[in-house]
């Protein structure tokens, strides 16, 4: 009698593994597919930002702009922040786990979607998309203290502070419009206090080198963002007439300024940095501020093409300022988190001299040629060996 055939073998994923946390020396650790479905859906948050950038520059309205952007950009890059060390640290990839991801997902697009409508001032659509991700988030923090007894304490705080702040925000929508900016920077601020204060009770596993690939992809979405938005720009501008003239010095010095913001971000791998807890918060926050700056840097140089084609009524200062400024602060926030730990003898404080220098480009009258040669001499100088000992 012959026997029954063996079962077939088969690969099913796991409805509801353990979330238990990873490793930290776990090896060869990188962004897994999931990830960059999430930064696929954060390319639409950052573009429709740096579209409303882009047009308050144009239209003369820089400082209210730049407010508007930078609570907008802070919504969209803490999305980010919430899930990537949330994901370093307990991604088992089971299908509870994707399910909940894949519900952050949709709040984050809902969040994109009312983007117009927040820099209007109506909250209701970016708050709602941020209660469908937190409740996503929330559950997931709670499946990892069942499943991490040692952590327990610190995953709750972060279960019960993302919570409890998300309410704080719920509540915010009622308030006066006259309130609103002031609330939303006392509670982006109380948000930062969350992992903080839930770190306290016991690190996370959260992974250096995941990490630092992970920041480094955003940073590549946002510089994305700036050839994006130049691109369309200057093809804009060429289609209704631009004079070609005045439009290349402009791509070409806005190309230099992508490709060494590219060149300088890259220059030292990013998990060295992250060496403890207390630098990890200094480097993951400060990069608000980088991730920021970069894609400003795209809104500005599609103002700075918009002006050269005389579809802009605004100064040639105004639009070379709206590069220049973002650059200066991209390459000082930089040189901040990186840079400044280096040992390099006189190239040490290039970062801040060219920084200055970057900031008097306006007053030239060729702002993003300028600006693109400044920090291309800066990436040269950093790629020279240094000076052999006597």
């Amino acid at each position: 009698m012959n026997a029954p055939p063996a079962p077939a073998h088969t690969h099913r994923r796991p409805w509801a593994a353990p979330l238990l946390p990873r490793a930290r020396d776990e090896a060869h650790r990188a962004s897994t597919p999931l990830e960059l479905l999430f930064d696929l859906v954060i390319v639409v948050a950052v573009a429709q930002a740096a579209q409303g950038l882009h047009h308050a520059l144009a239209e003369g309205h820089a400082l209210s702009g730049v407010r508007t952007y930078a609570m907008v950009f802070f919504a969209i890059w803490w999305a980010w922040v919430n899930f990537t060390w949330f994901a370093s640290a307990y991604d088992n990839d089971d299908v509870a786990y994707r399910l909940l991801v894949m519900l952050q997902l949709t709040g984050a697009l809902v969040f994109a979607a009312g983007i117009p409508r927040f820099e209007h001032g109506d909250l209701r659509v970016g708050v709602l998309g941020y209660v469908i991700m937190r409740l996503a988030l929330v559950r997931l923090w709670l499946r990892a203290a069942r499943a991490d007894p040692a952590r327990r304490r610190a995953v709750l705080r972060y279960a019960w502070g993302v919570f409890l702040v998300q309410a704080a925000w719920v509540g915010h929508i009622f308030t006066p419009p006259s309130w609103h900016v002031s609330g939303f920077v006392l509670l982006a601020l109380v948000e930062m206090l969350v992992p903080a204060w839930a770190e306290r009770a016991s690190p996370t596993s959260w992974h250096p080198h995941h990490i630092a690939e992970r920041y480094g992809l955003f940073t590549l979405i946002t510089l994305g963002e700036s050839i994006l938005a130049a691109s369309l720009a200057l093809q804009t501008a060429t289609s209704e007439g631009g004079g070609l003239r005045a439009l290349l010095p402009v791509a070409l010095g806005g190309l230099l300024i992508v490709f060494s913001c590219w060149w300088l971000y890259f220059e030292r791998p990013g998990h060295e940095v992250l060496t403890s807890s207390r630098t990890a918060f200094v480097w993951g926050y400060g990069h608000y501020f980088v991730f920021g700056a970069a894609a400003a840097v795209g809104a500005g140089l599609a103002v700075a093409v918009d002006q050269a084609a005389g579809r802009a009524p605004v100064s040639r200062f105004a639009a070379g300022a709206a590069v220049a400024v973002p650059a200066a602060v991209f390459l000082l926030v930089l040189w901040f988190l990186h840079a400044r730990t280096e040992d390099r003898g006189r190239t040490r404080l290039l970062g801040p001299l060219v920084t200055a220098a970057v900031l008097l480009t306006p007053f030239t009258g060729q702002a993003v040629p300028a600006t693109g040669l400044l920090l291309a001499a800066l990436c040269a100088a950093k790629a020279l060996p240094p000076p052999r000992a006597e």
